[in-house]
């Protein structure tokens, strides 16, 4: 399963754009996505949809004297080399059960309210990923593309999540052991490139568990919530406010759940749904990227420079295109101009189409480079977009989100899959979820069955009972949390209401949609939440 990620900027990136969004956000880009080797989140290999008895629980109202030093920091704010921004250091516990054994020094960020009218507090924000660097989504694009209105009320404060970018960041594999590894063959055809794809997996987990092997235990989301309780105090705000795309919005959700009583106004865009099991997740998100591959499908062969078929072309035919070429590449890579040699094989290509769904601004971006690599042989395009999502810059080194994200993945719930075998058993449900993508992303699901630390958490549901009202936004059509997750969220949370837009892409804040947005700013600045089954286009 792929990075839960929003289509935003991140600061410090050196990539050409996919989206002209991203480029409107301050010139720099974001990865979309992330690896094959993301998100294994949860739960058993059951398909069956359940609800699970578990809620989550909420914590005691009183601070425990041992948290007592971290609720009572002082930070000290410094200027950080972006103008108009400030960045300091938090600290954390390392282990919330033993409070006294360590810190973990957490990176914070903030561009004060700029007025005029009366100050709101503080706006938290996070991207999603998990692994998107907070801080850089605030610098790129929040501190300085969210509404004026809501930048002149609101201090726009950002924390990279332990684990996370400035926040200790963990690590696994080098630059060239992680082009290795996004070149390996995720839809192995025989027992030889199984074996290989189960070693692939094997090294990046041997390689975190080496790199951070300690960190590994501790950067759960629930962690990683109660750090967002700690910076709310500091920050000196009763209550928090918060906006958190995609898996962000996972983030908020616990927040919520852990402490009700302390929930301002959170806006969860592009929802997750903690109740299901690993399975039902990466079952669903393969319909989801199938379902905005067809968008795309239908909008390719209305252009003259689709080369997935002519107009009339069904989005069925353009998928076996797609597929054949996908194909082709297995067995002839092409080459792509890389300074380090790389050609793009079937797992490049499709990382690079999957990076373009995200986005529908991106599908022109992503014509041409099928275009070029078909039509041409020539797979810079693919390369460029691959490249992006997988956040590797110009001189072949990786960020830190692909390791971020399976660290906290792996360790939130238990694995999809825990051998070759159950994966190949799942195959069929997984291609008739998506003919083009299936096979790769069910393979994709075993990643975490050879992680070096086990799981502390399980499915659940977040009720939140207590809290104020919250807004989860859900878009009809999103690849990488499908509108489903969203209403089922909604529905568990006590206070919450849904907002739907009707539309492609991934969240909705922000991406156009004036309904959208306006209905967001107002409840922020109010707090008027949107009225019962309010939708937008």
């Amino acid at each position: 399963m792929y990075t839960r990620r929003s289509v935003r900027s991140s600061a410090g990136s050196v990539r050409s754009a996919v989206t002209s969004r991203t480029l409107r956000a301050g010139g720099t880009l974001l990865a979309v996505a992330a690896l094959l080797v993301s998100a294994c989140s949860s739960g058993s290999s059951s398909t069956a949809r359940s609800t699970p008895d578990t809620a989550l629980g909420a914590l005691p109202r009183a601070t425990p004297s041992t948290l007592s030093p971290y609720y009572g920091q002082k930070l000290t704010w410094r200027t950080c080399g972006v103008p108009g921004f400030e960045c300091a250091t938090m600290k954390a516990p390392l282990d919330y059960a033993e409070p006294t054994s360590g810190d973990i020094r957490l990176a914070v960020a903030r561009k004060k309210a700029t007025g005029p009218g009366k100050r709101l507090g503080s706006l938290l924000v996070n991207p999603g990923g998990p692994g998107g660097s907070a801080v850089g989504y605030l610098q790129g694009y929040a501190g300085i593309g969210y509404p004026a209105e809501v930048r002149a009320r609101y201090d726009m404060v950002a924390v990279d999540p332990r684990g996370v970018a400035r926040s200790e960041p963990v690590e696994c594999l080098t630059g060239r052991e992680m082009d290795a590894y996004t070149q390996t063959d995720f839809t192995p055809d025989d027992k030889k490139e199984k074996g290989e794809l189960v070693d692939a997996y094997k090294k990046f987990a041997e390689g975190c568990g080496r790199r951070s092997a300690d960190l590994l235990r501790h950067v759960s989301t629930v962690e990683a919530a109660r750090d967002m309780d700690i910076l709310r105090a500091v920050l000196g705000d009763k209550k928090l406010t918060y906006v958190g795309a995609s898996y962000g919005t996972f983030l908020g959700a616990t927040y919520a759940g852990l402490y009700p009583d302390r929930v301002g106004r959170l806006v969860l865009d592009g929802a997750m749904d903690p109740s299901l099991t690993a399975r039902k997740l990466n079952e669903d998100q393969t319909a989801g990227f199938e379902t905005a591959f067809r968008s795309f499908a239908k909008d390719c062969v209305r252009q003259s420079d689709c080369p997935l078929g002519g107009a009339g072309t069904s989005p069925d035919q353009v998928g076996k295109n797609l597929s054949a070429f996908f194909t082709r590449l297995d067995a002839a890579p092409l080459p792509a101009g890389d300074a380090d040699g790389r050609k793009v094989g079937e797992s490049l290509a499709t990382t690079g189409v999957i990076a373009a769904m995200y986005d529908e601004a991106a599908w022109p971006q992503l014509r041409e480079a099928l275009t070029s690599a078909m039509k041409q042989g020539d797979a810079a395009g693919l390369l460029a977009l691959s490249d992006s999502y997988y956040e590797r810059d110009a001189d072949g080194r990786y960020a830190n989100l692909m390791f971020a994200n399976s660290a906290v993945n792996c360790l939130d719930l238990p694995a999809a899959f825990s051998t070759p075998d159950q994966v190949e058993a799942a195959l069929p449900a997984f291609e008739k979820a998506s003919p083009v993508f299936g096979e790769g992303l069910a393979w994709a699901s075993l990643n975490c069955a050879y992680w070096p630390v086990k799981p502390t958490g399980e499915p659940h549901r977040i009720e939140a009972k207590g809290a104020a009202p919250i807004v989860v936004v859900g878009t009809t059509r999103d690849p990488a949390t499908p509108y489903p997750w969203a209403q089922s969220l909604a529905a568990q949370l006590s206070s919450a209401t849904l907002l739907t837009y009707v539309g492609d892409g991934h969240t909705a804040y922000g991406r156009g949609s004036d309904c959208i947005d306006s209905t967001i700013d107002r409840y922020l600045l109010r707090g008027t939440p949107p009225t019962k089954g309010k939708r937008c286009s």
